[in-house]
């Protein structure tokens, strides 16, 4: 994989591969739903300022805000974690650049001088969750084959497009996918015990953790909790199965991708209730003949309307999905006799 370009306020499109950035497009644009022309201009300070919040025994979380990616926030909207154990540290997610990778181990060693990385876990392979990847120790890094397959395929495409998103903020950012293949349902690490559960829906392949010492589960992005779910590679019928596995599992809380630490499960709840809302919504833009832009005008339900992004979501999710939906629809349609 060649190195993601070097980006400046005046050059940042400067040595990006055309090619990447056209093909990239449609992936970043249905990732984050901004495309090129609706990058923001302004400047920004090009320094993360990390903070971390205790949400379990020596765990952290390092929240992101419940927004879009913008120049405003350097791509800081998803969650990352870490946790302490006896003999080092373990790490959930990296973030969406070198520049927040570095922010954070940099937090890491405060919090915790002395301590060494020892494993960090990518739930999936979307870049505002794994784009810091390069700030840690190759060795370190680790996820399903899955995850490291996509992060392979599509991590040249995703980067030329978050440079044109983020800018400076992506400076010497190279998509760096985990040299370790997790291929067993459970690992000690540094003296802490950690349960492996391969699960889908979000993505092809969505990774959850649980800290076995603390009842902690990391969710990934199966989860979302007062931030309306992301769906550029939804797969909706195992996003539910996914959903009630994670209901099933033992644990004492749980942390989505975007949005609080969920003691209760609410984020379960309110995942489903989206997903099972906007699935519904588009088979019945299908069934009225509704147009792509008149499904995407559709009045969203009060119980919705604290979500962050909600609306700009939902519009991204019309795009994702109702094309796909049409086919299945017409395809379970009785043929005429």
């Amino acid at each position: 994989m060649s190195p993601a370009p070097e980006a400046t306020e005046d050059t940042q499109e400067s040595g990006v591969n055309r090619r990447a950035l056209l093909g990239g497009a449609a992936a970043l644009a249905a990732f984050a739903g901004i495309g090129p022309l609706r990058a923001q201009s302004h400047a920004a300070p090009r320094s993360y300022r990390l903070e971390a919040v205790e949400i379990a025994a020596r765990t952290w979380c390092v929240y992101g805000a419940q927004e879009d990616l913008t120049r405003a926030n350097g791509g800081a909207i998803a969650n990352a974690a870490f946790i302490q154990t006896p003999d080092g540290v373990v790490v959930i997610d990296t973030g969406p650049s070198k520049r927040y990778g570095e922010a954070l181990a940099q937090l890491v060693a405060d919090r915790l001088p002395g301590k060494r990385i020892l494993r960090v876990y990518n739930t999936h392979h979307h870049p505002d969750h794994v784009f810091g990847n390069q700030a840690f120790p190759r060795e370190a890094l680790a996820a399903p084959q899955a995850v490291i397959e996509a992060m392979t395929a599509q991590g040249e495409a995703l980067a030329a497009n978050m440079y044109r998103i983020l800018g400076d903020w992506m400076r010497g950012t190279v998509p760096t996918p985990p040299g370790r293949a997790l291929n067993a349902s459970r690992e000690e690490i540094g003296g802490r015990v950690f349960t492996l559960t391969e699960l889908k829906g979000h993505t092809a392949c969505d990774l959850v953790v649980r800290d076995e010492e603390t009842g902690l589960v990391f969710a990934g992005d199966l989860a979302f909790l007062d931030r309306a779910p992301t769906t550029p590679n939804a797969d909706l019928p195992a996003w539910r199965a996914s959903l009630a596995a994670l209901r099933r599992m033992e644990r004492e809380s749980l942390l989505p991708g975007h949005g609080p630490v969920d003691p209760a499960g609410a984020s379960l709840e309110q995942t489903l209730d989206w997903l099972d809302w906007l699935e519904g919504t588009l088979r019945e833009s299908v069934a009225r003949g509704l147009t792509m832009n008149e499904a995407m005008a559709t009045p969203i339900p009060a119980r919705f309307a604290a979500l962050g992004v909600a609306r700009t979501e939902f519009e991204r999710s019309v795009v994702h999905l109702r094309t796909r939906l049409e086919e299945e629809i017409l395809a379970e349609a009785p043929s005429g006799g």
